[in-house]
């Protein structure tokens, strides 16, 4: 092949990415790689990652708390559209609803976090905006890291062959439930972000009524040593004040949760 100067077709595999260009001037960043948070709700973290799977593509959009790493709201779906971005920061800015607390939120440059919805959203409710540095993901290292994790957890290693994508997406909402409620962190003093909130007495509310909602015991599937995933129950799951959105009005599966 190489004498007849041949060359093999390949396709290239694209990383997802929001980015589309400076729409308009990027707000300041003014987390300035400084990931640490005195109190709840002081600094949020946001970004979009995929995952592949035989059955198509999933796209997770997280909230992320600086404090003590819980994930305040979270929504799944199979588009990485303005909805998907949307729907999680009203679930967000519910959380925050009845207190004076208004935290800053900080991305990367996509385009989801310029668009008018997003903006109007962070308007409304008071919230100061924070961006990345044009292509500079240690930027926002920390919510790359919470993604890190969940996917060496859950995610790799893993074939996905049987599984549907609401079965998909189901497995990443229990994960991240369990990921507030039961995952260890080092920095937390061996406690979850649940566990180490109620022990400051903060956010008690939101750990109890997860408890009071599940109508049987979680229990984990380990695998190799690893928690892949902690699932809860169906009926857990389709209760009303978890759920924000099921589908959207083109048809598409989306699930939107919040902690409290």
């Amino acid at each position: 092949m190489k004498q007849e100067q041949l060359v093999v077709a390949t396709v290239k595999r694209r990383r997802y990415t929001s980015y589309q260009g400076e729409l308009d001037a990027a707000p300041e960043n003014l987390v300035d790689r400084d990931f640490h948070a005195a109190g709840p709700n002081e600094k949020w973290l946001t970004d979009i990652t995929e995952f592949k799977l035989p059955a198509g593509k999933v796209y997770l959009s997280p909230m992320i708390d600086r404090f003590d790493g819980l994930v305040v709201s979270w929504s799944v779906g199979t588009r990485p559209d303005a909805e998907l971005v949307n729907s999680m920061l009203d679930a967000a800015i519910e959380t925050i609803t009845d207190s004076s607390e208004r935290p800053v939120v900080h991305s990367d440059r996509g385009a989801h976090y310029r668009w008018p919805g997003w903006l109007s959203r962070m308007h409304n409710a008071q919230l100061a905006r924070s961006m990345s540095r044009k292509g500079c993901s240690p930027d926002n290292a920390a919510c790359e890291g919470f993604f890190g994790r969940l996917k060496n957890e859950m995610y790799h290693h893993r074939d996905w062959i049987n599984t549907t994508l609401d079965d998909f997406m189901q497995q990443v909402d229990s994960y991240i439930r369990w990921y507030n409620q039961h995952r260890i962190k080092i920095s937390l003093g061996g406690l979850s972000p649940s566990e180490y909130r109620r022990n400051l007495g903060i956010a008690a509310q939101a750990v109890q009524e997860f408890v009071r909602t599940s109508p049987q015991q979680c229990w984990s599937s380990v695998v190799d040593g690893v928690a892949h995933h902690v699932v809860g129950t169906i009926n857990a799951l389709d209760d009303p004040r978890r759920r924000a959105g099921k589908f959207d009005t083109g048809g598409r599966r989306r699930l939107v949760f919040r902690t409290g």
